[in-house]
């Protein structure tokens, strides 16, 4: 699917609203005399190179869709003028997830795929573990099951350049379309939750689409304040954005709905509604 058949003729819906804690280096102290300074060694340096581009994609059990993902992903940006960098966050799998990774980054000399883990449990988790990682200018994420096309990076780009700090993916704002639609329980449930997240953040018509990509200096204080790991990280990150005064932009996709999502309605949609409502009363106790 071209870039074009993304947001054919609409328009992007940009929302906007008027720190980072760094780590400290652990010392290890050992038995004796310590080696004089001309033999002590320097700090180590970040030696991953920095690319314009960093996409994160969080996994679990997906070892059966990641090679048609990985696949369409790297085609994709070894065509474009901008440099990038793949990471997979592997958020405790059982089925190989990191054997199909490492496979596929041994293999791939163009764009660099890496392989990350988090054994901490929930999506958020492994979201907010790739995005930390990142030293890249712009970083974003998006699910591996591909249901927004990767071409809609193209668009991502050019509002970056136009200045946004944030650039989501919506299925439900002007221009957006369904190629698949979700089961109809998923939908009704889809619709109360947007509901209950209209007035935690303002005017973005779709919250939880998979598909966000972020200005790397105005996401770290923004997530460094997060602490939601499950399928509702996402209301709270726009949130924390739009508190800062950081412009979202808000882009129309064609998306479809793939079977097999390790997302649970039971579990982890009553989780979301949960800590949608947490946000709630912090917000009006904010407010008040």
């Amino acid at each position: 699917m071209s870039a074009g058949a993304v947001a054919a003729g609409a328009a992007p819906v940009v929302c906007s609203s008027a720190t980072a804690r760094s780590e400290r280096p652990v010392l290890v102290h050992l038995r004796g005399q310590r080696p004089p300074a001309s033999e002590r060694r320097a700090p180590a340096r970040e030696t991953r190179p920095t690319v314009d581009l960093e996409v994160v994609i969080p996994a679990y059990n997906e070892a059966s869709r990641l090679p048609n993902t990985l696949h369409r992903t790297v085609d994709f940006l070894r065509e474009q003028s901008w440099s990038s960098r793949v990471v997979v966050v592997d958020n405790g799998s059982s089925d190989g997830t990191a054997d199909v990774v490492r496979a596929f980054g041994a293999a791939s000399d163009d764009v660099p795929v890496e392989l990350v883990g988090c054994a901490r449990p929930g999506k958020g988790a492994a979201v907010r573990r790739g995005l930390l990682r990142s030293r890249s200018r712009f970083v974003g994420f998006f699910d591996a099951d591909l249901a927004t096309p990767v071409e809609t990076l193209s668009t991502v780009m050019e509002h970056f350049a136009a200045g946004a700090a944030a650039v989501v993916g919506s299925r439900h704002a002007p221009g957006a379309r369904f190629v698949q639609h979700q089961p109809a329980a998923r939908q009704l449930g889809g619709t109360v939750f947007r509901a209950m997240t209209r007035r935690l953040v303002d005017g973005v018509h779709d919250t939880q689409c998979g598909f966000k990509f972020f200005e790397r200096a105005a996401l770290v204080p923004a997530l460094a304040t997060c602490r939601t790991t499950g399928f509702a990280f996402d209301v709270e990150l726009l949130r924390n954005l739009q508190r800062a005064g950081a412009e979202i932009v808000e882009v129309p996709v064609a998306w479809s709905h793939a079977t097999g999502s390790s997302f649970s309605p039971l579990r982890d949609g009553v989780s979301a509604f949960r800590t949608v409502l947490q946000l709630q009363r912090v917000a009006g106790r904010s407010v008040s």
